[in-house]
């Protein structure tokens, strides 16, 4: 049986890191927003989530250190979906705390909120797709090309994040509640499942990975992002008159329809042509070429039937009457 490969405790330490920091600077934000004795039961509840949590990151943190330097990223995927699932669960009691007691947060506090889920989440994204460990990939080329493919994850991530962030900064008139549950599960859903279809291309690709054929992640974030999220920014900006919508985001959803547009359009003509190449059938081989001794007698042959045509052609002079006499 062989041995289990080595892991990378650099990469272990530091992901922990990350998630737990995060962690810790959520609970902190739910703790401040109690008061009295619900602050200490609170405090208490979240420390004993906190360390049932490390007990299972101890393990999967160490599981995904395993499989670093291989194509296999489902131990990551594992990570990323219990990270995101109790993190989001924070942030919802925070997002309630906030709309039950307007004074809980003040607008600087709500902007720090916004910005730690701005940089830890795309941060642990990236660490756990771990680029630069995968030593299969040996082009630089090719390495470049899945890091644009997985800078269009973390731009997308930010796209989720700033949607979201709606809910807790300060707003002039807020949305109703089903409009409010329903912006924040969708968002909920999006930051669970995006990044996982992402790295299970990379995982379905081996150890054979072409950045050009991962298309299940641009279609999805297409069609989920770049679209819905420009009817979302588009109806809090006029029903709602929600002047904190980010023109810039609606702009890059715009380029990124267009992109991914054309991007499908020459995948779509490259794959025809490849088709059409592939049922085309071969050229037929010329003929051999004769030997010279058979090419010789062949034209021996020619010369002489040639010569005996030309004799059989020729007339017979005529004989005079003196000549028969």
């Amino acid at each position: 049986m062989a041995p289990p490969p080595p892991t990378n405790a650099p990469h272990v330490c530091l992901s922990c890191v990350v998630i737990m920091s995060s962690m810790v600077l959520m609970d902190a934000y739910l703790v401040e927003q109690n008061h009295g004795p619900r602050k200490i039961g609170v405090f208490i509840v979240v420390s004993v989530g906190d360390v049932c949590f490390l007990i299972a990151l101890r393990y999967i943190a160490v599981w995904v250190g395993t499989e670093l330097r291989t194509a296999k990223r489902g131990y990551a995927m594992i990570l990323w979906f219990l990270y995101i699932f109790v993190l989001e669960i924070k942030v919802y009691f925070i997002y309630q705390n906030y709309k039950s007691d307007r004074k809980s947060l003040d607008a600087l506090t709500r902007k720090a909120l916004t910005l730690l889920l701005s940089v830890c989440v795309p941060i642990l994204f990236i660490i756990l797709v771990a680029v630069d460990h995968m030593e299969y990939v040996r082009a630089f080329r090719k390495k470049e090309e899945i890091r644009n493919r997985l800078f269009w994850v973390v731009v997308d991530l930010l796209d989720v994040l700033d949607i979201q962030a709606n809910l807790w900064e300060p707003q002039k008139k807020g949305f109703p509640l089903w409009a409010e549950g329903l912006m924040f599960f969708y968002c909920y859903i999006l930051l669970l499942v995006l990044p996982c279809v992402s790295l299970s291309e990379i995982s379905m690709q081996g150890v054979n990975i072409s950045p050009h054929k991962m298309m299940l992640y641009p279609i999805l974030s297409l069609i989920t992002i770049n679209i819905v999220t420009i009817f979302i920014r588009g109806g809090n900006m006029l029903l709602y008159r929600d002047g904190r919508v980010s023109g810039i985001l609606m702009g890059k959803n715009v380029l990124a329809i267009l992109m991914k547009t054309c991007s499908f359009v020459q995948y779509r003509k490259q794959l025809q042509s490849a088709n059409l190449s592939a049922n085309t059938p071969p050229p037929l081989p010329p003929p051999p070429a004769a030997p010279p001794s058979a090419a010789f007698s062949v034209e021996l042959h020619k010369n002489s039937l040639t010569h005996c045509r030309d004799v059989s052609q020729t007339p017979l002079p005529e004989l005079t009457a003196s000549e028969h006499t």
